[in-house]
C-alpha cells in the first residue's frame, strides 16, 4: 500500500539529526515522489500510516525505489535503513517497528554540499564544466538540477521514487530471469529463479507450460509473432506467468525479436536491424516527467514516427512503468548507466560495490525486455577527455571497459553494449566514425550541406536549438540553453539559421519587428531538423539514426525540447511528425544535380502509390507537372530523380542560373490509389514565401466544423496561392498537424483536438507567415 500524505522540512546541515526533535522544524505538504530542493540543507520527510503488526508467516515491507541521495529512514524514530546511491532501490523488513495503529515513516537527507566540500582521493585526471563541483563523482546521483548550463538548481531530493508499504505471504519467486529469444520461426523463453514457500513451480506462455525446477524453465512457442519497432510493425506482446502451487506470484509481457548492431560498431556505427530488417532509428533524448504524464507524452513520441528514446547519463533510471510503455507502444530504448562527463573512482572499493549493485538492478529489470537496444556505459566521457587533449582511453579505462560490459553480459541482454556517447575509433569527436553527437548542424553552425559532408553513421545526440514555442508568460527569452564558459547561447545558434534560411539580419528583426521575428524563429529551427533528417534517412545515406536533443523541457520557456515543459508539441514537433513518418516524401538539393525525390516505407506491407510532382511559380501559376506510380516493397526507400519525371531539364535547383528562375516552388506529393494524400513536401529553391499578403490575395478559404460527440473540430483550408507557415495550434487547440505549407489549389484538412475543458467555443485563428493578420473561423 502507498502511505499516507507526506510532509517536508529543511534545516541546516547537521542541526537536526535525531527524528525526536523533529517537532522543531516548520513542516509543509510535499511532493513525494518529486520533492527538489538545494543542496545546501538537510531535508526531512515523514508520512503516516495506519497498521496492523504482522500475523505469523507475514512479512511487512518497507520498498523504497529511490532516494536522493544520501538518506536514513526510520519507523517509528528506530533507523531501519541507510543508503548513498539515488540509484539503489531497497526493501526492508520493518515487520519488528510497527505496531497496531498509527505509524511514520520519517526520511532524513543529509545536505550534499558538506560532503562535496570533503577531500577526497585519487584526484581527478581532469574537470569538466557541465557539472557544478567535481566531487559529483563520488556520489550516485543525478546531474539534474546540478548542470548550470541546461539543468539548473534545484535538484531531486529525497524519495524521488515511491516508497509504499507490502504485506507479504505466502510462496514467492526471487531473483526472476527471463531471456526470450527466437529460434527460426519459434519464440523461446528461458526462465530462471528462486521459488520460496511452495512445492511446485511453473511457467506459462502463449497457452504452453513448463516446470520450473533449479535448473530453471525453457518455453518454446511455434511461430510466435514478433516483436517490432511501431514504425516497422507491431510490437506484438506475450504475458507470462509464473505459478507456485498453482498461484500466481509474478507475470511479465514479453517480446521475441532478433537484434544485430553491425560488425564494428565502433568504427562503422550502430547499424541497427530488428527481425532481420534494417531499422531507420530517430528520435529524441529524453527527459523525466510527472508520472501522470508519462503515457500521453510517450504517445507523442510515437505518433510523430520517432521510433527510439534514449536515456541520457546525465539524467534519471526509468520507472517499470515507462520501459512498459516502451514495450507496448514499439519504441526503442538506448539506455545510459548514469554517469557523465566526470572521471569516476572505479579504484575505490566501497564506490565499486555500490556501482556493481546499481548494475546488477538496473540489468535486472530492463535486460529482457525486447525494446532495450543499446546500452551505453555514460555520457560523453571519453569526449570530455579527448576535448582536453587527453587520450580518450582514459575516459573509458576499467569502469567502461571491463566493470559495465562484463555485467551486461551476466544479465543476458539482447543489447548492443556502447562505451560511451560519443565514441569510436580515433578521436571520439570526430562524426564519421562509430557513435557521434552531431552538433555540426547546430551548436557549431555549418551549413546544412555539413549533414552529409560529416558522414554521421549514428548520432546519440544532435539538432539542439532553442524551439521558441507558444511561449506564454515565460517569455522568449526564458529557459534558454548554454554550454558553461561559452560567449554564446542557443538562441545565438537558432539565429545565425534564422539569418541563413530567411535571408534577414536576426537582430534588426527582432529590435524592428519583434513578433515577426519570434514567428519566423518558431518555425526554423524545424525545418533545419528536416532538412537533416531528410539527408540522413535517404537510401544513400550511411547514417543509420539520429536523436534529437531532447524531446521535452525541463522549465518553460525555449529550451531544446521539441515540446515544451508542460508537453505542449512546439513547431519543431511538427516538422520533424512529418519528416520521421513511416511512410514520407521529402527532397534533397543535389546542386547541379537538380532536386532527388525521396520516399519511403517503413511499413511491413507494400505500398502502392503515387508520386506527384509539381512545378509552381510564386504567385501560385503550374508550371510543370509529372507522376510516376510507385509499387515499393515493404521496408523500403527509393529515390527518383525530379527532372527524369518531368522528362526534360527545368533548372530545379536553380542551380544552373541561366536566367530567372522558371519556377519557385517544387511539391512532392506522395498519394494513394485512391488520391488520399499520404506525406507532401515543399522545396522552395529561390527562398521562401515571406512577403505578406491578404486572405484575399491567396484565395484563402477555411471552414471549422465542432464536433459535438468530443468537443474536437475539423479544419478545412484551401488556397489559390502558397500559405508557407500555417498554424492553428496556438491557443486551446491542439493540432493533428501545424507549421506546414498549403500548396496551390491543395485542400487540407486538420483535426484539432481541445487542450483544456475551458476551449474557446467561439472560433479557431489561422496564422501564417505569408498571410497578412490573422484569419478567424468562425464555429
Amino acid at each position: 500500500m502507498n502511505l499516507g500524505a507526506w510532509e517536508v522540512a529543511s534545516a541546516p546541515p547537521g542541526e537536526v539529526s535525531d527524528p525526536a526533535r523533529l517537532a522543531e522544524l516548520e513542516w509543509a505538504p510535499a511532493r513525494v515522489p518529486g520533492h527538489t530542493g538545494g543542496d545546501d540543507r538537510d531535508w526531512w520527510f515523514r508520512a503516516r500510516f495506519n497498521a496492523e503488526a504482522p500475523r505469523d508467516g507475514e512479512r511487512l515491507t518497507l520498498c523504497c525505489d529511490g532516494l536522493a541521495t544520501v538518506c536514513e529512514v526510520f519507523v517509528n524514530g528506530a533507523s531501519v535503513l541507510a543508503s548513498e546511491s539515488m540509484w539503489v532501490a531497497h526493501e526492508t523488513d520493518i515487520g519488528g517497528f510497527v505496531r497496531s495503529g498509527e505509524n511514520e515513516v520519517t526520511i532524513r537527507c543529509q545536505a550534499l554540499d558538506p560532503l562535496l566540500a570533503e577531500p577526497r582521493k585519487p584526484r581527478a585526471r581532469w574537470r569538466t564544466r557541465l557539472a557544478r563541483d567535481g566531487n559529483l563523482r563520488w556520489w550516485r546521483t543525478t546531474l539534474l538540477g546540478r548542470a548550470p548550463g541546461f539543468a539548473p538548481a534545484p535538484p531531486l531530493v529525497g524519495p524521488w521514487r515511491a516508497v509504499r508499504l507490502e504485506r507479504r505471504s505466502g510462496p514467492r519467486v526471487d531473483d526472476l530471469e527471463l531471456h526470450p529469444h527466437v529460434e527460426g520461426e519459434d519464440g523461446v523463453l528461458t526462465v530462471r529463479g528462486r521459488i520460496t514457500g511452495g512445492e511446485a513451480a511453473e511457467v506459462r506462455l502463449a497457452g504452453q507450460a513448463a516446470p520450473l525446477g533449479p535448473d530453471g524453465a525453457e518455453v518454446r512457442v511455434p511461430g510466435a509473432a514478433h516483436w517490432w519497432p511501431h514504425t516497422h510493425g507491431e510490437p506484438a506482446l506475450h504475458e507470462v506467468e509464473v505459478l507456485v502451487d498453482g498461484a500466481i506470484v509474478a507475470s511479465r509481457r514479453i517480446g521475441f525479436r532478433t537484434l544485430e548492431t553491425g560488425d564494428d560498431p565502433l568504427g562503422e556505427g550502430l547499424a541497427i536491424r530488428i527481425n532481420g530488417v534494417s531499422v531507420f532509428a530517430r528520435g529524441a533524448v529524453w527527459t523525466p516527467v510527472a508520472a501522470d504524464e508519462l503515457r500521453p507524452t510517450l504517445e507523442r513520441v510515437r505518433d510523430a514516427g520517432m521510433n527510439m528514446l534514449r536515456l541520457p547519463g546525465f539524467s534519471v533510471y526509468e520507472s517499470a512503468e515507462f520501459h512498459d510503455l516502451c514495450d507496448k507502444l514499439g519504441i526503442l530504448v538506448w539506455q545510459d548507466f548514469m554517469f557523465a562527463n566526470l572521471d569516476y573512482p572505479v579504484q575505490d572499493d566501497g564506490f565499486r560495490v555500490t556501482v556493481e549493485h546499481e548494475a546488477r538492478q538496473v540489468m535486472a529489470g530492463v535486460a529482457w525486455r525486447p525494446s532495450l537496444t543499446v546500452i551505453c556505459g555514460n555520457s560523453e566521457v571519453e569526449q570530455q577527455v579527448a576535448m582536453l587533449g587527453l587520450d580518450p582511453a582514459l575516459g573509458r579505462g576499467e569502469l567502461f571497459g571491463e566493470l559495465l560490459p562484463r555485467l551486461v553480459a551476466e544479465s543476458g541482454a539482447d543489447a548492443a553494449y556502447v562505451p560511451s556517447a560519443p565514441c569510436g575509433e580515433g578521436l571520439p569527436m570526430r562524426p564519421g566514425r562509430g557513435v557521434a553527437n552531431y552538433y555540426g548542424v547546430g551548436g557549431y553552425r555549418r551549413p546544412l550541406e555539413d549533414a552529409r559532408r560529416a558522414d554521421v553513421r549514428f548520432a546519440a545526440e544532435c539538432l539542439a536549438f532553442a524551439n521558441l514555442g507558444d511561449e506564454g508568460p515565460a517569455g522568449p527569452a526564458a529557459g534558454v540553453p548554454r554550454d558553461v564558459g561559452s560567449n554564446w547561447d542557443f538562441a545565438g545558434v537558432r539565429d545565425f539559421y534564422l539569418g541563413l534560411l530567411y535571408d534577414v539580419e536576426p537582430e534588426a528583426l527582432r529590435r524592428d519587428d519583434p513578433q515577426r521575428y519570434l514567428e519566423l524563429s518558431r518555425l526554423v529551427t524545424g525545418e533545419v531538423m528536416a532538412e537533416v533528417f531528410g539527408e540522413w534517412r535517404r537510401a544513400r545515406s550511411r547514417c543509420s539514426g539520429g536523436l534529437v536533443l531532447w524531446l521535452r523541457d525541463l522549465q518553460a520557456g525555449a529550451g531544446w525540447g521539441a515540446l515544451d515543459h508542460a508537453g505542449v508539441p512546439k513547431a519543431a514537433y511538427f516538422h520533424l511528425k512529418r519528416a520521421l513518418a513511416p511512410v514520407a516524401v521529402w527532397s534533397t538539393d543535389e546542386g547541379l544535380g537538380g532536386i532527388a525525390a525521396h520516399v519511403a516505407n517503413d511499413r511491413p506491407d507494400p505500398l502502392e502509390a503515387i508520386l506527384r510532382i509539381r512545378l509552381h511559380r510564386a504567385d501560385g501559376t503550374q508550371v510543370g507537372e509529372a507522376a510516376d506510380t510507385l509499387a515499393l516493397a515493404p521496408h523500403e526507400t527509393i529515390e527518383r530523380d525530379v527532372e527524369a519525371l518531368l522528362g526534360r531539364f527545368a533548372d530545379v535547383s536553380w542551380a544552373y542560373r541561366f536566367g530567372p528562375p522558371a519556377q519557385d516552388a517544387i511539391v512532392l506529393g506522395l498519394e494513394a490509389v485512391d488520391g488520399e494524400l499520404l506525406s507532401q513536401s515543399v522545396r522552395f529553391p529561390t527562398g521562401r514565401p515571406l512577403e505578406r499578403l491578404s486572405a484575399q490575395e491567396l484565395g484563402l478559404a477555411a471552414r471549422a466544423v465542432r464536433q459535438r460527440d468530443d468537443g474536437g473540430v475539423w479544419l478545412t483550408l484551401a488556397s489559390e496561392r502558397f500559405l508557407y507557415g500555417v498554424r492553428v495550434g496556438a491557443g486551446d487547440w491542439t493540432p493533428q498537424d501545424d507549421a506546414f505549407c498549403l500548396a496551390p489549389g491543395e485542400r487540407r484538412s486538420v483535426w484539432l483536438a481541445p487542450r483544456t475543458a475551458q476551449a474557446r467555443p467561439g472560433g479557431v485563428d489561422i496564422n501564417a507567415v505569408n498571410l497578412d493578420g490573422t484569419l478567424r473561423v468562425r464555429l
